[in-house]
Protein backbone atom coordinates (compact mmCIF):
# COMPACT_ATOMS: atom_id res chain seq x y z
CA UNK A 1 0.00 0.00 0.00
CA UNK A 2 1.94 3.47 -0.88
CA UNK A 3 1.26 5.97 2.05
CA UNK A 4 2.22 8.40 0.21
CA UNK A 5 0.07 11.94 0.35
CA UNK A 6 -1.52 12.45 -3.74
CA UNK A 7 0.97 14.38 -5.66
CA UNK A 8 -0.82 15.68 -8.84
CA UNK A 9 -1.27 17.82 -12.02
CA UNK A 10 -3.43 21.11 -11.30
CA UNK A 11 -6.23 20.10 -13.29
CA UNK A 12 -9.69 21.64 -12.15
CA UNK A 13 -10.60 18.64 -11.06
CA UNK A 14 -7.20 18.10 -8.71
CA UNK A 15 -8.12 21.15 -7.54
CA UNK A 16 -11.46 20.66 -6.76
CA UNK A 17 -10.92 17.44 -4.68
CA UNK A 18 -7.34 19.86 -3.37
CA UNK A 19 -10.55 22.19 -1.64
CA UNK A 20 -12.57 19.26 -0.45
CA UNK A 21 -9.53 17.73 1.21
CA UNK A 22 -8.99 21.25 2.87
CA UNK A 23 -12.43 21.42 3.95
CA UNK A 24 -11.96 17.97 5.37
CA UNK A 25 -8.95 19.25 7.98
CA UNK A 26 -6.59 17.84 5.99
CA UNK A 27 -3.27 19.49 3.61
CA UNK A 28 -2.79 20.34 0.54
CA UNK A 29 1.18 21.43 -0.87
CA UNK A 30 0.35 24.16 -3.45
CA UNK A 31 2.37 26.31 -6.03
CA UNK A 32 2.87 29.89 -5.48
CA UNK A 33 4.96 31.96 -7.48
CA UNK A 34 7.32 32.80 -4.90
CA UNK A 35 7.83 29.08 -3.46
CA UNK A 36 5.42 25.92 -2.62
CA UNK A 37 3.29 26.85 0.47
CA UNK A 38 1.90 23.70 2.78
CA UNK A 39 -1.76 24.73 3.21
CA UNK A 40 -4.58 24.11 5.70
CA UNK A 41 -8.12 25.37 6.78
CA UNK A 42 -7.10 29.14 8.23
CA UNK A 43 -9.93 28.42 10.96
CA UNK A 44 -9.69 25.24 11.54
CA UNK A 45 -7.35 24.81 14.87
CA UNK A 46 -6.32 20.84 14.57
CA UNK A 47 -5.40 21.48 10.67
CA UNK A 48 -2.92 24.53 11.16
CA UNK A 49 -1.48 22.34 14.66
CA UNK A 50 -0.65 19.82 11.57
CA UNK A 51 1.54 22.28 9.56
CA UNK A 52 3.19 22.97 12.37
CA UNK A 53 3.70 19.03 13.58
CA UNK A 54 4.93 18.01 9.57
CA UNK A 55 7.13 21.14 9.74
CA UNK A 56 8.38 20.74 13.10
CA UNK A 57 7.71 24.69 13.06
CA UNK A 58 7.60 26.63 16.58
CA UNK A 59 4.00 27.35 17.53
CA UNK A 60 4.57 31.56 18.10
CA UNK A 61 6.02 31.74 14.26
CA UNK A 62 2.67 32.94 12.63
CA UNK A 63 1.35 31.77 9.14
CA UNK A 64 0.37 33.77 6.01
CA UNK A 65 -3.40 34.02 5.63
CA UNK A 66 -3.59 33.35 1.89
CA UNK A 67 -6.98 34.98 0.22
CA UNK A 68 -8.36 35.65 -2.98
CA UNK A 69 -8.76 39.17 -3.57
CA UNK A 70 -9.11 42.44 -1.63
CA UNK A 71 -12.85 42.62 -0.96
CA UNK A 72 -11.96 39.41 1.66
CA UNK A 73 -9.49 42.29 3.66
CA UNK A 74 -11.79 43.59 5.97
CA UNK A 75 -12.58 39.55 6.65
CA UNK A 76 -9.26 38.94 7.95
CA UNK A 77 -7.99 42.58 9.20
CA UNK A 78 -9.23 45.73 10.52
CA UNK A 79 -7.72 49.31 10.97
CA UNK A 80 -6.59 49.12 7.58
CA UNK A 81 -4.47 51.90 6.43
CA UNK A 82 -4.89 53.83 2.75
CA UNK A 83 -1.73 52.74 2.06
CA UNK A 84 -1.76 49.25 2.95
CA UNK A 85 -5.03 49.59 -0.02
CA UNK A 86 -3.00 51.04 -2.36
CA UNK A 87 0.09 48.58 -1.99
CA UNK A 88 -2.92 45.42 -2.45
CA UNK A 89 -3.63 47.36 -5.67
CA UNK A 90 -0.85 47.69 -7.01
CA UNK A 91 0.87 44.82 -6.04
CA UNK A 92 -1.41 41.90 -5.71
CA UNK A 93 -1.86 39.11 -6.87
CA UNK A 94 1.84 39.27 -6.52
CA UNK A 95 4.90 38.29 -3.93
CA UNK A 96 3.60 40.69 -1.07
CA UNK A 97 2.69 39.82 2.26
CA UNK A 98 0.58 42.36 4.56
CA UNK A 99 0.74 42.82 8.34
CA UNK A 100 -2.32 44.31 9.49
CA UNK A 101 -4.27 44.41 12.47
CA UNK A 102 -6.25 41.03 13.01
CA UNK A 103 -9.99 40.55 13.49
CA UNK A 104 -11.64 37.47 15.46
CA UNK A 105 -11.70 35.32 12.37
CA UNK A 106 -7.91 35.42 12.86
CA UNK A 107 -6.94 33.23 15.70
CA UNK A 108 -3.86 32.79 18.11
CA UNK A 109 -3.31 29.35 16.22
CA UNK A 110 -2.74 31.21 13.00
CA UNK A 111 -1.43 34.36 14.30
CA UNK A 112 1.25 33.19 16.91
CA UNK A 113 -0.83 34.77 19.68
CA UNK A 114 -0.33 37.90 18.11
CA UNK A 115 -2.71 41.01 17.30
CA UNK A 116 -1.35 41.12 13.98
CA UNK A 117 -1.83 38.63 11.10
CA UNK A 118 -0.25 38.41 7.86
CA UNK A 119 -2.39 38.07 4.27
CA UNK A 120 -1.16 37.62 0.62
CA UNK A 121 -3.10 37.03 -2.29
CA UNK A 122 -0.78 34.87 -4.91
CA UNK A 123 -0.26 35.50 -8.49
CA UNK A 124 0.06 32.49 -9.57
CA UNK A 125 -2.85 30.99 -11.24
CA UNK A 126 -3.04 27.94 -9.51
CA UNK A 127 -2.97 28.68 -6.07
CA UNK A 128 -5.07 31.14 -6.79
CA UNK A 129 -8.26 28.55 -8.73
CA UNK A 130 -7.52 26.97 -5.09
CA UNK A 131 -8.07 29.91 -3.55
CA UNK A 132 -10.81 30.75 -4.76
CA UNK A 133 -12.10 27.20 -5.06
CA UNK A 134 -11.81 26.41 -1.34
CA UNK A 135 -14.13 29.93 -0.30
CA UNK A 136 -16.55 28.44 -2.30
CA UNK A 137 -17.41 25.85 0.01
CA UNK A 138 -16.01 27.52 3.42
CA UNK A 139 -16.30 30.53 5.36
CA UNK A 140 -12.45 30.76 5.38
CA UNK A 141 -8.66 31.02 3.56
CA UNK A 142 -5.94 29.00 3.35
CA UNK A 143 -3.19 29.29 5.71
CA UNK A 144 0.04 28.23 4.32
CA UNK A 145 4.03 28.90 5.12
CA UNK A 146 6.68 27.52 2.94
CA UNK A 147 6.49 23.21 2.23
CA UNK A 148 9.63 22.14 4.10
CA UNK A 149 10.97 21.74 7.41
CA UNK A 150 11.04 24.57 9.49
CA UNK A 151 14.45 26.63 8.76
CA UNK A 152 15.64 24.46 5.93
CA UNK A 153 15.74 25.50 2.07
CA UNK A 154 12.17 26.36 0.74
CA UNK A 155 10.98 24.40 -1.80
CA UNK A 156 10.33 25.61 -5.55
CA UNK A 157 9.04 22.43 -7.31
CA UNK A 158 6.11 19.87 -6.09
CA UNK A 159 8.98 16.98 -5.94
CA UNK A 160 11.79 19.10 -3.84
CA UNK A 161 8.01 18.95 -1.46
CA UNK A 162 7.84 15.47 -1.94
CA UNK A 163 11.54 14.54 -1.02
CA UNK A 164 11.48 16.32 2.14
CA UNK A 165 7.74 15.92 3.54
CA UNK A 166 6.27 12.89 2.66
CA UNK A 167 7.25 10.75 5.24
CA UNK A 168 5.40 13.24 7.42
CA UNK A 169 2.31 13.81 5.12
CA UNK A 170 -0.67 11.46 5.50
CA UNK A 171 -2.35 9.32 2.59
CA UNK A 172 -5.15 12.29 2.49
CA UNK A 173 -2.90 14.95 2.18
CA UNK A 174 -2.13 16.32 -1.35
CA UNK A 175 0.78 18.02 -3.10
CA UNK A 176 -0.30 19.55 -6.09
CA UNK A 177 2.34 20.05 -8.94
CA UNK A 178 2.41 23.02 -10.88
CA UNK A 179 5.75 23.44 -11.93
CA UNK A 180 8.85 25.38 -10.75
CA UNK A 181 7.52 28.74 -8.66
CA UNK A 182 9.01 31.75 -10.80
CA UNK A 183 10.00 34.32 -8.41
CA UNK A 184 11.92 31.56 -6.48
CA UNK A 185 11.98 33.41 -2.52
CA UNK A 186 9.71 34.14 -0.54
CA UNK A 187 7.04 37.24 -0.38
CA UNK A 188 8.05 40.78 0.86
CA UNK A 189 6.63 41.41 3.81
CA UNK A 190 5.33 44.73 4.76
CA UNK A 191 4.04 45.66 8.04
CA UNK A 192 1.17 48.05 7.56
CA UNK A 193 0.30 48.25 11.17
CA UNK A 194 2.01 51.95 12.11
CA UNK A 195 1.92 55.33 10.80
CA UNK A 196 3.94 54.31 7.60
CA UNK A 197 5.26 50.73 6.34
CA UNK A 198 7.75 48.94 7.55
CA UNK A 199 10.09 46.29 5.30
CA UNK A 200 10.08 43.22 8.00
CA UNK A 201 11.44 40.67 4.86
CA UNK A 202 12.60 41.64 1.49
CA UNK A 203 11.57 40.09 -1.31
CA UNK A 204 10.67 40.66 -5.08
CA UNK A 205 8.02 43.72 -4.21
CA UNK A 206 11.38 46.16 -3.50
CA UNK A 207 11.57 49.24 -1.62
CA UNK A 208 11.20 51.71 -4.61
CA UNK A 209 8.65 49.89 -5.63
CA UNK A 210 6.86 50.31 -2.40
CA UNK A 211 7.71 54.21 -1.41
CA UNK A 212 6.22 54.57 -5.72
CA UNK A 213 2.72 53.22 -4.67
CA UNK A 214 2.30 54.43 -0.72
CA UNK A 215 3.84 58.07 -1.21
CA UNK A 216 5.78 56.91 2.09
CA UNK A 217 9.81 57.03 2.94
CA UNK A 218 9.99 53.51 4.97
CA UNK A 219 11.87 51.76 7.06
CA UNK A 220 13.49 47.68 6.42
CA UNK A 221 13.34 46.24 9.42
CA UNK A 222 16.01 43.43 8.96
CA UNK A 223 17.74 41.93 11.28
CA UNK A 224 16.59 44.89 14.00
CA UNK A 225 14.01 43.17 15.93
CA UNK A 226 14.66 46.04 18.50
CA UNK A 227 12.51 48.54 16.21
CA UNK A 228 9.57 45.95 15.62
CA UNK A 229 8.52 42.69 18.01
CA UNK A 230 6.20 41.90 15.44
CA UNK A 231 7.20 37.98 14.58
CA UNK A 232 7.13 37.24 10.98
CA UNK A 233 8.09 34.26 8.77
CA UNK A 234 11.60 33.77 7.90
CA UNK A 235 12.92 36.28 10.58
CA UNK A 236 15.25 34.38 12.64
CA UNK A 237 18.96 34.96 11.97
CA UNK A 238 19.48 31.29 11.46
CA UNK A 239 16.91 30.01 7.85
CA UNK A 240 16.58 28.88 4.40
CA UNK A 241 19.67 26.75 5.24
CA UNK A 242 21.06 23.23 3.48
CA UNK A 243 22.43 20.99 5.21
CA UNK A 244 25.90 21.92 3.74
CA UNK A 245 27.68 24.78 4.83
CA UNK A 246 27.40 27.94 3.32
CA UNK A 247 30.25 30.58 2.15
CA UNK A 248 29.74 33.32 1.12
CA UNK A 249 31.84 35.63 -1.51
CA UNK A 250 35.35 33.23 -1.23
CA UNK A 251 37.20 31.81 -4.25
CA UNK A 252 35.70 28.17 -4.43
CA UNK A 253 37.99 25.55 -3.43
CA UNK A 254 38.82 22.03 -5.18
CA UNK A 255 35.27 19.80 -4.05
CA UNK A 256 33.35 22.50 -3.04
CA UNK A 257 30.13 23.38 -4.39
CA UNK A 258 29.67 27.13 -6.44
CA UNK A 259 26.83 29.47 -7.20
CA UNK A 260 27.78 32.69 -8.76
CA UNK A 261 26.32 34.85 -12.10
CA UNK A 262 26.96 33.67 -15.19
CA UNK A 263 30.05 35.71 -16.11
CA UNK A 264 31.95 34.69 -13.10
CA UNK A 265 33.85 31.38 -14.41
CA UNK A 266 34.24 28.69 -12.55
CA UNK A 267 37.84 27.64 -11.37
CA UNK A 268 38.94 23.88 -11.94
CA UNK A 269 37.63 21.57 -9.99
CA UNK A 270 34.78 23.09 -8.08
CA UNK A 271 31.39 21.85 -8.89
CA UNK A 272 28.79 24.72 -10.60
CA UNK A 273 25.60 24.43 -9.23
CA UNK A 274 23.91 27.54 -10.74
CA UNK A 275 25.15 29.94 -13.76
CA UNK A 276 22.10 32.41 -13.69
CA UNK A 277 22.31 35.36 -15.93
CA UNK A 278 20.59 37.92 -13.97
CA UNK A 279 19.36 38.58 -10.21
CA UNK A 280 16.05 37.15 -11.60
CA UNK A 281 17.20 34.43 -12.38
CA UNK A 282 19.44 34.03 -9.35
CA UNK A 283 16.27 34.24 -7.15
CA UNK A 284 14.24 31.62 -9.32
CA UNK A 285 17.32 29.56 -9.47
CA UNK A 286 18.36 29.67 -5.83
CA UNK A 287 17.04 27.07 -3.57
CA UNK A 288 17.17 24.26 -6.02
CA UNK A 289 20.80 25.12 -6.46
CA UNK A 290 21.23 24.69 -2.68
CA UNK A 291 19.21 21.68 -2.72
CA UNK A 292 21.08 20.23 -5.57
CA UNK A 293 24.59 20.55 -2.91
CA UNK A 294 22.35 18.35 -0.80
CA UNK A 295 21.45 15.85 -3.48
CA UNK A 296 25.57 15.66 -4.58
CA UNK A 297 26.24 15.18 -0.30
CA UNK A 298 28.65 18.50 -0.84
CA UNK A 299 29.94 19.60 2.23
CA UNK A 300 30.30 23.34 1.67
CA UNK A 301 28.79 25.54 -0.90
CA UNK A 302 30.43 28.89 -2.08
CA UNK A 303 28.35 31.13 -3.28
CA UNK A 304 29.24 35.25 -4.66
CA UNK A 305 26.20 37.74 -3.89
CA UNK A 306 25.05 39.55 -6.67
CA UNK A 307 25.55 42.94 -5.49
CA UNK A 308 23.07 46.00 -6.05
CA UNK A 309 19.09 47.09 -4.67
CA UNK A 310 16.07 45.00 -6.43
CA UNK A 311 15.43 41.49 -5.68
CA UNK A 312 19.54 41.33 -5.23
CA UNK A 313 18.62 42.77 -1.53
CA UNK A 314 16.58 39.97 -0.98
CA UNK A 315 18.72 36.98 -2.22
CA UNK A 316 21.82 38.51 -0.02
CA UNK A 317 19.07 38.25 2.80
CA UNK A 318 18.16 34.52 2.31
CA UNK A 319 22.10 33.76 1.99
CA UNK A 320 23.42 35.62 4.93
CA UNK A 321 20.28 33.67 7.01
CA UNK A 322 21.33 30.47 4.98
CA UNK A 323 25.08 31.14 5.96
CA UNK A 324 24.61 31.05 9.57
CA UNK A 325 23.46 27.54 9.77
CA UNK A 326 20.41 25.29 9.92
CA UNK A 327 18.23 25.88 12.48
CA UNK A 328 17.02 23.14 14.78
Amino acid sequence: MNNSPFLSNCTLDAIRDAASALKAGHLVAFPTETVYGLGADARNAHAVKRIYEVKGRPVDHPLIVHISSISQLEKWANEIPDYAIALARDFWPGPMTLILKRTEIAQDFITGGQDTVGLRIPSDPLALALIIEFEKISDSAIAAPSANRFGQVSPTTAQAVSAELSERLSPDDQILDGGASHVGVESTIIDCTGNQPRILRPGAITKEMIVEASGFEIISNIFKDSISEIRVSGSLESHYAPLATVVLDQFPKVGQGYIALADIPTPEGVIRLASPKNDQEFARVLYASLRAADDQNLTQVVVMQPEGDGIAIAIRDRLIRAANGVNL
